[in-house]
């Protein structure tokens, strides 16, 4: 077993550095952006033409040849700001760009997005090593996947609901470095979940570990009791208000629909069907059985689509995934046009 192993693991080691050297020499798996300079001075905009005699100028950042189109002059004192932004851009508008003037400077190759295109096509392909069985490659993706996904989430939670949930109401004015348009004065009430957070925190300890029991039955109960509204208003009752309609369908114009009378027909009978198979004061014999046994293959049809929707939806990851390796890696294929090169 171990021999193997040792033989996958070179053949995996010798097909990467085939791969990388495919690259290297003819130019495949690159990114390439196009450079822009951004430049922003601060002005004081006059009032809008027919405002109030008493309204005065508004001092906003504003670009500068946005600026210099309006002929707005700059603050006195302020200084200009100005940063490199890059946009990325198609290999063939490279090659384009860079026929029609070698001189250019604003097109050029991204390291850093090249190097995270390669990150990206190592991942998939260790994902995929999973499909001959569970190996090295697949641990470090997995484990990759996981810790980024929960830093990512941690990050967003911090900033989408610490920051503007509790510390911009606990302390508005110390955030406002991050939230300039936070205003108000400081909402006490707020102390109560800050306390509960605390608290739910407390299970890290190792001890007093049911100290975050109390946090969390109120999360699991609140969450619970408002998810079952919801539940309520947008599922069941919108199912049954689909539900209720008319056997007839009849038009002012064309008069009776059969088509849409037959759907509805097939559509209620169904629901009714599915309803007898779980009612369950009467036995299910003679014609209340046979209804019951039509509402289990309509059940069965519906478990069946709904899994069939599914499997479509993982194909279709999967072609997005192989479609990332042939096209936006290797090249292999060029639906779009955008990497034949420019002779």
């Amino acid at each position: 077993m171990k021999r193997e192993t040792t033989v996958w693991l070179v053949v995996m080691l010798v097909g990467l550095a085939m791969l990388v050297a495919k690259g290297v020499v003819s130019g495949v798996g690159r990114e390439y952006v196009q450079t822009e300079q951004k430049r922003f001075v601060q002005v004081e905009v006059p009032p809008p033409i027919g405002a109030d005699a008493d309204e005065k100028p508004t001092t906003q950042w504003l670009p500068a040849a946005d600026a210099a189109a309006r002929s707005l002059t700059p603050v006195p004192g302020s200084t200009e700001l100005g940063w490199t932004a890059e946009s990325p851009v198609t290999p063939r508008a490279y090659w384009e760009g860079m026929k029609a003037d070698p001189s250019r400077t604003d097109l050029r190759l991204s390291v850093p997005r090249t190097i995270g295109l390669w990150v990206a096509a190592f991942f998939t392909l260790a994902i995929f090593s999973f499909l001959y069985r569970d190996n090295p490659f697949y641990k470090i993706a997995e484990a990759c996947v996981v810790g980024v996904s929960a830093a990512y989430w941690m990050v967003v939670g911090f900033w989408d609901v610490i920051m503007p949930n509790m510390m911009a109401k606990l302390s508005p004015d110390s955030v406002r470095w991050a939230i300039p348009d936070v205003t108000g004065e400081p909402e006490w009430a707020y102390t109560v979940p800050l306390v509960l957070s605390i608290m739910l925190l407390w299970r890290l300890s190792p001890k007093g570990a049911w100290i975050a029991r109390w946090p969390l039955a109120f999360i699991i109960g609140t969450t619970a009791g408002l998810r079952l509204v919801a539940f309520l208003h947008t599922d069941f009752l919108a199912q049954i208000r689909n539900s209720i309609l008319p056997l007839a369908v009849v038009d002012q114009t064309a008069g009776f629909q059969f088509w849409p009378s037959f759907n509805n027909i097939v559509l209620v009978g169904a629901v009714l069907a599915c309803l007898v198979y779980f009612f369950f004061s009467f036995e299910h014999k003679g014609f209340v059985g046979g209804v019951a046994r039509g509402g289990i293959w309509v059940l069965m049809i519906t478990f069946g689509a709904g899994f069939g929707y599914t499997v479509m939806g993982r194909i279709a990851l999967l072609a997005i995934r192989l479609e990332f390796l042939m096209d936006n890696w290797l090249w292999l294929i060029d639906p779009t046009n955008i990497h034949t090169k420019i002779t």
